[in-house]
C-alpha cells in the first residue's frame, strides 16, 4: 500500500499546470525578507513573501504586469514582470529605527519544510540538500524529543533510540553511523556542541527540545563549510527575545507516562539596545524499562548588544545534564518475553556540558559582513557500570556480594574560534559572493576509564582503589583554512566552487595498564583537504533544480585505536575514511499547495569503521576494524499537499520516503581464524526503505496531526547475519510500523493545550543492536505513552 501511495505523490508535483510569476525579496546584504507584501498594480491581488523570501502569484494575462512590493521597514518599490516569469528584488531600509518583531495568524502557522536562502548570513547554501524545521509550529511531542516526529518530514532520517525518551537524540542520514549523531557537525544557535571533533566527536549536549524554534539541516556536499564530516551540519535554533516588550514569558508544564514530568520556563525582551532571552528546563521520568529512570536539567542565556543596526556582539551560555539509569541489553528470547524488563540494576551513564560562547556580527557595508564565533565545551561524561553482554548476568556471589563496577569519566575541554568573511560584488551583469575563513581547534580531553568502583546500586562515581586502567591526555590543535565562491549567472541560474584545507596534530600521553607502551599509539595527524561544487537552476513557474558533488573525511580517532573496555579489540592496522557526497535534485512548491523535494545521491565511504563480533580463547569480543568500502546510493522524496485551505481550516497530507541500496564494494573480515568476505553484503543499521506518511489540519482553535511511520528491517553487523546470537549481539532488526497522534487547542494568545499518543498500537520494537554504549544486545524502544502539555505565553 506504502509504495503504491508513494508513487502517486511522486507524479504530483508534475501533473499541475498554470502560469505562476515566482521570485524572491531580500534586503540589500541579500538577506530573505518574510512578510513582504506583493500586489498586482491596480488589483486586490497579492501574496506575501515567506521566511525565504519567495512567493508565488498567479499570473493575470491579459493585463499590466507590474508588481507593486512594500514591506513596513522599506522602501516600496515597483518591478515588471518579464517572459521568464521570475523576479528577485532587493528592498533599501528606511532610516526608522524600527524594532523587530512578528505577527502570527494561526491559519498562517508554517507546517511544511522550508528551505534555507542561497546565502545566509556567511554561509552559501545555493546547490546544496537543506531542510528548515519549524519545531515551534508544529504539533509534536517535544517533551519526550521524540526524533521519529520531529525529523518526520526530513526523508532518510535514521532514528537511533538508546537512552530512554527525553535525554538525547541520536540520527544520522544515508547509511552513517546514527550514534550520538557524531557523523554530523552538531550546532546551537551557530556553536559547535561536538564534544571533541578530533579525540570524540559526538555531541554529548541535549537542548530541550521546547527551548528550539527551528532545526537547520544542511546534509550531503557540506564539509567544504564545517570540516571533517559525511553527514553535514544540524543547527539547533533557540528561540530569542520578544523585542516588542521588555519582558515576556513562556511556561510549559508537562505530565505523561511512566511518571514523567517536566517543566520549562524562558523570559526574554528587549531594553533600548540591550535584548535577553534566558531559560530553565527540569525534567524527570520513571522511564519505559525497570530500572530505566532519568533525570535532566538545562539552564541557558543569551545577551546581545546593538552597537549600532550594523554591528552586534552576543554573548550566550548554555548547559544540560542528564542522568540516566541503564536498564541493560536483552537477548532475543528476554526481548520477546517482555521487552520491559531489565539485565541491570547498578548502570548509570551521566553527561555534563558547558558551553560559553561570544559572537560578533559585523556588517562592514551594504556588501561586506563579518562574523567571529569564539566558544568553549567544557564538561564530563561519566559512566558508572557493570560491563557484559545480555547473557552475563549481574548477581550477587555465594556470600551476597556483588561484583565492583566499571567507572569511566571524560573531563572535555574544548575550545574553537572561526572567523567567516562575506563578500559580494557584481561584474558584467554577474552577482559573485565569496565567503573565506580560518577555524581554530584547541581540544584537551582527559580519559580516566576502567576504574575499580563500588559494588552498590548508586550512582556513585568513587574508587575503591586509586587509579584508572586507562588514563589518557589526547590534545589537539587544528587549523583549517576554506573558501568558497558563488557566481549568479542570472536569474535562474547559480554556481559555486570551494575547498577547505585541514592541517593538526593529536598527542597522546597517559597510561593503559592492558597495553604494553609500544602498542600505545602516541600521535596522529590531521592534514588534508577537501574540494567541492554545486549547482542550482530555477526552472519557469515552481522549482528548481540543485546538483553538487563535495569530498568528505573522517580522520582515525582515539576512539577508534583505544578499546573502551576489555570487551573490545582494536585493528592495530585502521586507516582514515574518506570520499564524497553526489546528489542531484528538484524541489519547490506549486501555488503553495503542493511542496516537493526529489533527490538522488551516492554517497562513497572508503576504508569505512566499524565494529563486528568475534570469538576469542572461548570469549565474545567487540572488534573495531576498517570493514572494507561502501556505497550507498538512493532516492529521498518528500512531498506535501495541501487539500483544503479556508479561513477556518487546512488539511494536508504528506509522505517523507528513502530508498537506500547501501552496500560493501570491498572488505573482508577475520573471525574465528576465517576469511570472510563481506562485499555486495548490505550495510548494518541502514533499511532499505523507511517512510513516514501523516495527515494533519486545524479548525479554527484545534489543530492535529496523525503519523505513521514505518521502518524496513536491516542488519546489525557487516556479515548480515540472520539468526540471532545467544546474547543479542547480533542478528537482524526486524522491520517495524508505528503510530503517533498529536493535538494542541489553543484556547486564546496566552493559553495552549497539547496532547500526544506516541506508538498508540503499543507496537514492541526495537531499532540497533549496539556494539558500543550502552552495549552489545537488544534495546527495546519505548511503548505506548501519553503526555499532556500546557503551554502559557504572558
Amino acid at each position: 500500500m506504502s509504495k503504491y501511495l508513494l508513487g502517486l505523490l511522486c507524479f504530483l508535483p508534475f501533473l499541475v499546470q498554470g502560469q505562476v510569476v515566482k521570485g524572491r525579496i531580500t534586503d540589500a546584504q541579500n538577506q530573505p525578507l518574510k512578510g513582504a507584501a506583493i500586489l498586482w498594480k491596480g488589483s486586490n491581488t497579492g501574496v506575501e513573501s515567506n521566511a525565504e523570501g519567495r512567493f508565488e502569484i498567479a499570473a493575470q494575462p491579459g493585463q499590466q504586469q507590474i508588481l507593486s512590493i512594500s514591506l513596513l521597514g522599506y522602501l516600496p518599490q515597483e518591478v515588471a514582470v518579464k517572459s521568464d516569469l521570475y523576479v528577485e528584488v532587493s528592498l533599501t531600509a528606511t532610516s526608522i529605527d524600527l524594532n523587530t518583531f512578528t505577527v502570527r495568524e494561526l491559519s498562517q502557522q508554517q507546517t511544511v519544510i522550508e528551505r534555507l536562502p542561497e546565502v545566509v548570513g556567511t554561509y552559501i547554501a545555493s546547490g546544496k540538500k537543506n531542510e528548515v524545521i519549524s519545531i515551534a509550529d508544529m504539533d509534536v511531542n517535544l517533551a519526550d524529543k521524540t526524533g521519529r516526529q520531529l525529523f518526520a518530514k526530513v526523508p532518510g532520517v535514521f532514528v537511533y533510540d538508546m537512552d530512554g525518551s527525553g535525554n538525547q537524540i541520536n540520527i544520522a542520514t544515508r547509511g552513517l553511523d546514527p550514534h550520538r549523531s557524531w557523523e554530523y557537525n552538531v550546532r546551537l544557535n551557530g556553536v559547535m556542541t561536538n564534544s571533541d571533533l578530533y579525540g570524540y566527536p559526538a555531541s554529548h549536549f541535549s537542548a530541550p527540545m521546547e527551548s528550539v524554534e527551528k532545526v537547520e539541516l544542511i546534509r550531503g556536499t557540506a564539509s567544504l563549510q564545517y570540516g571533517a564530516t559525511f553527514g553535514g551540519m544540524i543547527n539547533y535554533v533557540t528561540k530569542t527575545a520578544d523585542t516588542t516588550r521588555k519582558i515576556s514569558y513562556e511556561g510549559q508544564l508537562n505530565y505523561g507516562s511512566f511518571d514523567t514530568r517536566s517543566m520549562y520556563h524562558a523570559i526574554g525582551g528587549k531594553i533600548g539596545k540591550f535584548s535577553y532571552y534566558a531559560y530553565a528546563h527540569n525534567r524527570a521520568s520513571d522511564g519505559y524499562r525497570d530500572n530505566g529512570d532519568s533525570k535532566s536539567n538545562g539552564q541557558f542565556l543569551s545577551m546581545a548588544y546593538a552597537f549600532s543596526p550594523n554591528l552586534t556582539l552576543k554573548a550566550e551560555v548554555a548547559h544540560s545534564y542528564y542522568n540516566y539509569h541503564i536498564p541493560g541489553p536483552l537477548s532475543d528470547g528476554l526481548f520477546y518475553d517482555n521487552p520491559r524488563q531489565s539485565t541491570r540494576a547498578r548502570n548509570y551513564y551521566a553527561p555534563d556540558i558547558w558551553v560559553p560562547s561570544l559572537n560578533l556580527d559585523w556588517k562592514i557595508s551594504p556588501r561586506t559582513q563579518l562574523s567571529v564565533i569564539a566558544n568553549g565545551l567544557y564538561g564530563t561524561r561519566n559512566s558508572v557500570m557493570f560491563v557484559g553482554f545480555a547473557d552475563k548476568l549481574d548477581v550477587p556471589n555465594a556470600a551476597g556480594v556483588y561484583s565492583n563496577r566499571q567507572v569511566d569519566i571524560d573531563n572535555f575541554n574544548s575550545f574553537t574560534a572561526e572567523a567567516r568573511f562575506k563578500h559580494q560584488f557584481n561584474t558584467g551583469g554577474i552577482k559573485h559572493t565569496t565567503i573565506a575563513g580560518v577555524r581554530y581547534i584547541n581540544n584537551d580531553l582527559n580519559r580516566q576509564q576502567i576504574g575499580k568502583g563500588t559494588a552498590g546500586f548508586d550512582y556513585d562515581l568513587s574508587l575503591v582503589t586509586p587509579g584508572y586502567g586507562r588514563d589518557l591526555w589526547f590534545r589537539t590543535g587544528n587549523i583549517a583554512v576554506f573558501a568558497e565562491h558563488l557566481l549568479q549567472l542570472n536569474p535562474r541560474l547559480s554556481v559555486s566552487a570551494g575547498m577547505r584545507v585541514e592541517n593538526g596534530t593529536t598527542d597522546m600521553t597517559g597510561t593503559i595498564s592492558y597495553l604494553a607502551p609500544a602498542k600505545v599509539p602516541n600521535q596522529i595527524m590531521h592534514r588534508f583537504p577537501l574540494f567541492g561544487a554545486s549547482a542550482q537552476y530555477k526552472l519557469n513557474g515552481f522549482a528548481s533544480l540543485y546538483a553538487g558533488i563535495s569530498e568528505a573525511y573522517r580522520p582515525v580517532i582515539f576512539a577508534d585505536v583505544i578499546p573502551a573496555n576489555a570487551l573490545e579489540k582494536i585493528d592495530t592496522n585502521l586507516l582514515d575514511a574518506k570520499g564524497f557526497n553526489a546528489e542531484l535534485g528538484i524541489r519547490g512548491n506549486w501555488r503553495n499547495r503542493v511542496h516537493f523535494d526529489v533527490s538522488v545521491f551516492a554517497l562513497h565511504y572508503n576504508n569505512r569503521m566499524g565494529s563486528t563480533i568475534i570469538q576469542e580463547n572461548g570469549q565474545s569480543l567487540v572488534f573495531k576494524t576498517n570493514l572494507g568500502n561502501t556505497i550507498t546510493r538512493g532516492v529521498e522524496f518528500y512531498t506535501e499537499v495541501n487539500v483544503l485551505q479556508t479561513k477556518s481550516g487546512s488539511i494536508s497530507v504528506f509522505t517523507s520516503t528513502s530508498y537506500f541500496d547501501a552496500r560493501y564494494v570491498q572488505g573482508t573480515l577475520v573471525t574465528g581464524g576465517k576469511i570472510t568476505e563481506i562485499a555486495g553484503n548490505r550495510i548494518e543499521s541502514t533499511p532499505e526503505w523507511m517512510t513516514r506518511n501523516g495527515i494533519q489540519g486545524r479548525y479554527h482553535k484545534l489543530s492535529a496531526a496523525l503519523q505513521y511511520s514505518w521502518v524496513a528491517m536491516s542488519y546489525s553487523d557487516p556479515e548480515n547475519t540472520v539468526n540471532p546470537s545467544p546474547n543479542g549481539s547480533k542478528g537482524t532488526v526486524p522491520a517495524y510500523g508505528l503510530f503517533d497522534f498529536n493535538a494542541t487547542y489553543r484556547f486564546n494568545k496566552h493559553f495552549s493545550l497539547r496532547a500526544s499518543v506516541s506508538n498508540f498500537t503499543d507496537t514492541q520494537y526495537f531499532t540497533k543492536r549496539p556494539t558500543i554504549y550502552p552495549g552489545p544486545g537488544v534495546w527495546p524502544s519505548d511503548g505506548r505513552s501519553f503526555t499532556t502539555t500546557l503551554i502559557v505565553k504572558l
